[in-house]
C-alpha cells in the first residue's frame, strides 16, 4: 500500500466489537458496534468491511494488535484466536494490548479500572498482577476509552510493539467460572 506499516487493531473484550485500520498513525478505518452476544460471527465480517473502507486486503498488512482484556472471558478469547490465526496465515506478527495499556496510554491520570459486573473493577494490584475489586474501592478511576478509539489505541500500541514480544493471550483476572456440562458425552461407536 504505502511505505507507512498497515496495523489492524481489534477488540471484543466488552459488550462490542470494534476495529481500526492504521497507516502509520492515520486511521484509514474504524468501526464499532455495540454488542452483548455475536462476536464470534461479526468479527471477521467486520474486519473485511474495514480493510475494505480503508483500501487494503488481508496481504497489506503488517502487524496485527488484539485487545486481551480484562473483561468477557468469551469475547476475550473470540479476538485473541482470531489474531493468532491470522498473524499465521499472513506470516506477520500480532500483538496482545491489554485495556490498561490503553487506558494508560491515553494519560488520563488516575487508577486505571476496567468496569466488571456487579460493581466491580479491575485494576492492576500490587507486582501489576490484576485484581477485581468493587468499584466503589477506586477513588480516581480511569476507564477505557470507547469501544472505536479502543481498536484504534491498540492498533497503534502494536505499531510500536517491539518485534520479539510473544504472541497475544488473554489477560484472565480469575479462572472461567462456567460449570462443567451435565449432560453425559455421547457415545462414540467404532464402524469397524
Amino acid at each position: 500500500m504505502g511505505s507507512e506499516p498497515l496495523t489492524l487493531g481489534f477488540d471484543t473484550s466488552a459488550a462490542h466489537c470494534a476495529a481500526a485500520l492504521l497507516s502509520g498513525g492515520r486511521v484509514l478505518a474504524a468501526r464499532a458496534e455495540e454488542m452483548g452476544r455475536g462476536q464470534a460471527e461479526r468479527l471477521m465480517p467486520l474486519l473485511e468491511e474495514v480493510l475494505a473502507e480503508g483500501g487494503a486486503t488481508w496481504r497489506d498488512l503488517d502487524r496485527i494488535g488484539v485487545g486481551i482484556g480484562p473483561g468477557n472471558f468469551t469475547g476475550i478469547r473470540i479476538s485473541v484466536a482470531a489474531a493468532r490465526g491470522l498473524a499465521l496465515s499472513l506470516d506477520i506478527s500480532a500483538f496482545g494490548i491489554s485495556t490498561f495499556d490503553v487506558i494508560r496510554a491515553l494519560e488520563r491520570g488516575g487508577t486505571p479500572a476496567v468496569p466488571a459486573p456487579r460493581g466491580m473493577v479491575h485494576v492492576l494490584g500490587a507486582g501489576a498482577v490484576p485484581a477485581l475489586i468493587p468499584a466503589s474501592d477506586v477513588s480516581d478511576p480511569a476507564g477505557p476509552p470507547p469501544p472505536s478509539e479502543m481498536a484504534r489505541m491498540i492498533a497503534l500500541l502494536a505499531r510500536d510493539a517491539p518485534a520479539d514480544a510473544p504472541p497475544p493471550a488473554p489477560l484472565y483476572v480469575r479462572p472461567a467460572d462456567a460449570a462443567p456440562a451435565r449432560d453425559v458425552p455421547p457415545m462414540i461407536l467404532d464402524d469397524a
